[in-house]
Parts: structure tokens; sequence; C-alpha cells
């Protein structure tokens, strides 16, 4: 069954088995992922330009890492990490979401053209919601019981998955007072965020319920802690780890993947879609001849 989703003027229907892909671009300093930092708002347009070209149909602009190790960043300064990112892209047309738990830097971004809000927070924070309703954004609500930049391990009682169906369910209504309509709410399970690995497998492994609420759902893997615990690699060397959860999650209807590597992914899920027969086999061409060799440069 398709869902819809609305992010300002763009309504998609999200058919199952063909996720939105959502590109990542860090400003900030701290991310504990990117094996590059990008400096400066030339380089971090361009590589979310570049991300497009390889199929993103989203870019998600972070000024600040959820990692535990760095304190959180005065909103002002956040601010200044991303917006001049985001009135770029969208004036190049791109689609964009900003990644913040902080009322005032999101403002600042929907009024520099975001055309989402994805929110780590669980709309922990009051008026999230409400921006994201008078811009005619899209919102993302993850699951978590921690605050923003602090290291937390919820008691679950044993049922991590319960937990977030009934967190989600209960921040929907939240969301949805706010004047937020139903096809501009995202649910998010929130891996990795104030769970142990082992919590994370059992929440993803839950995600058939979460779908019982009716909404698109994101899920942010790419090169994820509890891959990471799972493999025991770094998260440079994720990419097989990230590949696996993409093909996972595709196969349970996830609406859109949030990930780093998009041409991989692009590639990978199009091989996927034509093995899995949602796509056509391609025809023979003889002009393609060359895609079967390795050639030594001249």
């Amino acid at each position: 069954m398709s869902v819809w989703l609305t992010m300002r003027e763009r309504t998609l229907e999200l058919i199952p088995g063909r996720p939105l892909l959502m590109g990542i671009v860090n400003t900030g300093p701290d991310s504990f992922s990117d094996s590059v930092r990008l400096e400066g708002v030339d380089a971090q347009v361009r590589h979310g330009l570049a991300l497009v070209a390889a199929g993103a149909d989203v870019i998600d602009v972070g000024g600040e890492s959820g990692v535990t190790y760095s304190p959180a960043a005065d909103a002002a300064v956040e601010t200044e990490r991303v917006v001049g990112v985001v009135g770029r892209l969208v004036a190049e047309g791109v689609t964009v979401s900003v990644d913040t738990w902080k009322a005032p830097v999101a403002a600042v971004a929907l009024d520099a053209g975001a055309a989402m809000i994805n929110d780590v927070s669980g709309l922990r924070y009051p008026g999230m919601a409400a921006l994201c309703a008078r811009a005619g954004a899209a919102l993302v609500i993850t699951h978590t019981r921690a605050e923003p930049k602090s290291e937390r391990f919820a008691d679950y009682g044993g049922d991590v998955g319960a937990d977030v169906v009934a967190f989600l369910s209960e921040r929907r209504s939240v969301a949805r007072a706010a004047g937020l309509s139903d096809d501009r709410i995202v649910l998010d399970p929130g891996p990795d965020f104030a769970k142990t690995p082992a919590e994370t497998v059992i929440a993803l492994r839950d995600l058939p319920v979460l779908h019982a609420l009716g909404h698109p759902l994101l899920l942010a893997v790419s090169r994820k802690y509890f891959i990471g615990a799972i493999t025991a690699r770094p998260p440079a060397q994720r990419l097989a780890g990230t590949l696996a959860a993409v093909a996972w999650a595709a196969d349970r209807g996830a609406a859109i993947l949030r990930v780093h590597d998009v041409a991989e992914v692009v590639d990978f899920l199009a091989v996927k879609r034509v093995l899995d027969g949602l796509d056509p086999p391609p025809s023979h061409d003889r002009g393609d001849d060359e895609l079967k060799w390795i050639r030594a440069p001249a």
C-alpha cells in the first residue's frame, strides 16, 4: 500500500520498494560518520548538488551532530552553519530538509525555503510542529528517550518495539494538534537513539507494527553504530553493512532512506528492483559491449 508525502508544494506517492533517498550534508565540525569534512558553504553546496545528481530526492542539511562527546551548539551558531547552504540549494531547485531539534534554527531554515524539518528530539521542545504547519513543510518525528546530545539508555521493560509505537503515536497527536496534516508527518524509529545496538535491531524488526500508524517511515541506517557493532568496522568502512540494512528496509516498506553513499545505494536498489521483478530486465545493446570488459589505461 502506498502512502503520500507533502513537502510544501510537492506531493509524492511513496510506492513500496521504491524509497526516496535523502542525501546528507553535514555543515558542523563533529559528525562521527564523515570521512571528509566539507569546509565552507561552497563545498557544502557542491556536495549537496553532487548527491542530487547521483540520485538523491531530498538533501538533509545538518549543522550539529548528535554525538554525545561534544556540547550542543548555540542556536545562532547552528543557524549560521545551515542557512546559507539551505538557501543556495533551494535556489537550485533542491528539496531540502534540515536536521535540527531547535525551533529558532528551524524557523530560519523554513524562511530560507526548507521543505522538511528532521527533528531527532522527538518533538521534545515546543513550537517545532507549529512552525512546520505554518510553512506547509513536512516534519520527521524520531523516537528517542534521551535529551539531545546526551547518552542515555532507557529501560524499555523488555519491549522497545512497543515503546517506539507508543511514543511516535503520542508525538503524532502533538503534531496533529499543532495543525500538521497526516501527509506531512514522517516517522523514524530512531536507530541508535537512546538504544543499544541490540535494542535498535529489535526496534527495526518491529517495523511492520509501526506501518500500522499509516505514515511514511524514514530509516536512517547509513553507517550507524548498530552496523558497526555487527561488523566490527569503523564508520567509513560500513558501506556493505549499510547496503544490507538498505535492502532489508526497502523490502519492509521504508519510504525514505537517509544515506551518505547515494550513488552506491542508487545502483544497489536499481539492481535489486530488476531482480525483484519491479523493473524490467535490461535489453541487450551492442553499444554497451565496453561495459563487459576492464581495459588497461592507454
